[in-house]
């Protein structure tokens, strides 16, 4: 890391290869760097779950990268040469600058895909729609300043968890195929084992969840939801999800100024 007031920069390498074959040639690995929000003290990661998104997204492929933490309130000049006005995440690629979440998430899956680097789609269609109502319910909630509506809100979250709850719960046709008689499903993600595009959209959120509503409105995610709980405890595990994820303090520090407290 080169420590300074304004970036932080990480040189992040591939990991080691699984087979024997020789490494490509230093000429085929393009030259990557992300853009994220810098944290509170100007270098760690910061709360931006579409900056986690790509970082995950990142690792993910396996490819080297160098991330670089931006902090916003002194040094978005940083991006002024190549992307003026440009809202966090950035990506440089070969020099060439990317912006956009969904747009350079599509860009990285065509540029890096197989057979050098894995495929991050999704095998399912349902598994990349799964949840995409919570997020929209947990910010008209947390957010709301009419103390009078927060129970409908609470419920409307709440059942927009409980979906993304019975479609974890819910064995994938994969599954079938190898145990027809499979009640509840054991897997460890939204479509296997294996994180996908859609696991690194949602799984931001959802832990900005938990912890903004568990701080602020004393109301986590319940612990019946096993489902959404073994998704959850499942990306605590990956060091994709752990490396990309601000500190709690970090996200309740972010919402401090939006939520209305509790009287």
């Amino acid at each position: 890391m080169r420590a300074g007031s304004r970036l932080g920069s990480w040189e992040l390498p591939a990991p080691p290869p699984l087979s024997q074959e020789p490494p490509p040639r230093m000429a085929e690995t393009p030259q990557l760097q992300l853009f994220v929000k810098a944290s509170e003290d100007g270098e760690s990661v910061g709360h931006c779950p579409f900056c986690q998104r790509l970082f995950m997204v990142l690792l993910l492929k396996g490819v080297p990268f160098t991330l670089t933490t931006v902090d916003v309130k002194r040094a978005l000049d940083v991006l002024k040469d190549f992307a003026p006005g440009a809202q966090l995440p950035v990506l440089l690629y070969n020099g060439e600058p990317k912006t956009d979440t969904v747009t350079i998430e599509d860009f990285l899956e065509d540029k890096l895909g197989p057979p050098m680097f894995p495929s991050l789609v999704p095998q399912y269609r349902e598994s990349s729609l799964a949840g995409n109502d919570i997020f929209h319910k947990f910010s008209t909630y947390i957010k709301n300043p009419v103390p009078a509506q927060d129970e409908a809100l609470q419920r409307n979250l709440l059942r927009a968890l409980l979906n993304l709850d019975e479609f974890l719960s819910a064995p994938l046709e994969h599954e079938l195929a190898h145990e027809p008689h499979l009640r509840a499903s054991r897997r460890r993600f939204l479509d296997g084992d294996q994180l996908t595009l859609a696991d690194c959209n949602l799984l931001p959120k959802l832990n900005i969840v938990q912890v903004v509503c568990q701080h602020y409105r004393r109301f986590g995610i319940p612990k019946d939801l096993q489902g959404v709980w073994r998704y959850l405890n499942s990306a605590r595990e990956t060091k994709e999800f752990r490396y990309s994820c601000p500190s709690s303090e970090e996200i309740v520090q972010a919402y401090r100024s939006v939520v209305r407290l509790l009287q």
